[in-house]
């Protein structure tokens, strides 16, 4: 399943093609203050949360597993996503993973900080037909590693002996 953070999501078409070339479910989920236009696919489905700052990311970390691909440019819903063992992947084909969503984290607390103190910290770059590339070629990737994921026995939580 690929679950996308639908609203202003710039790859969805992306998404859409590579899910229905390889046959998978994809939920695009938005608030209702943002709904996005339904692409008219049957493996695709809209979903609408009620209006709320976190509700569209709220529900796919309650819903997302171990297998599942999420797409947002979100940091803290890609972390969510880790911890339920999901993957993660940035609009711009940047995987998120266990060894650089902290370092993420925290880059996103000190800008957050910086414009809470009035500074300009100043947006994304748009996307590029590079960076679309990018993502395709990501998006690959990470469905490929979330089936060998499920193929895969589930890892053993650790324990500690002392």
């Amino acid at each position: 399943m690929i679950y996308v953070d639908g609203d202003a999501c710039p790859v969805r078409e992306e998404v859409f093609r590579v899910a229905t070339r390889l046959g998978l479910p994809v939920r695009v989920v938005s608030n209702g203050s943002r709904p996005v236009r339904p692409p008219g696919l049957p493996n695709v489905e809209m979903v609408l949360v009620p209006e709320g700052a976190d509700a569209a990311d709220d529900w796919i970390a309650e819903r997302i597993a171990r297998g599942d691909v999420c797409v947002t440019a979100d940091i803290p819903l890609a972390s969510r996503c880790l911890a339920k063992g999901a993957r993660a992947l940035g609009f711009k084909g940047r995987p998120w993973t266990p060894e650089n969503i902290g370092g993420a984290l925290a880059g996103r607390a000190v800008s957050q900080e910086m414009r809470e103190r009035g500074l300009q910290t100043g947006g994304p770059a748009p996307l590029t037909r590079a960076d679309r590339s990018r993502f395709l070629a990501a998006l690959d990737a990470e469905l490929a590693a979330a089936q060998r994921d499920l193929a895969a026995p589930p890892p053993r939580p650790w324990v500690s002996f002392e």
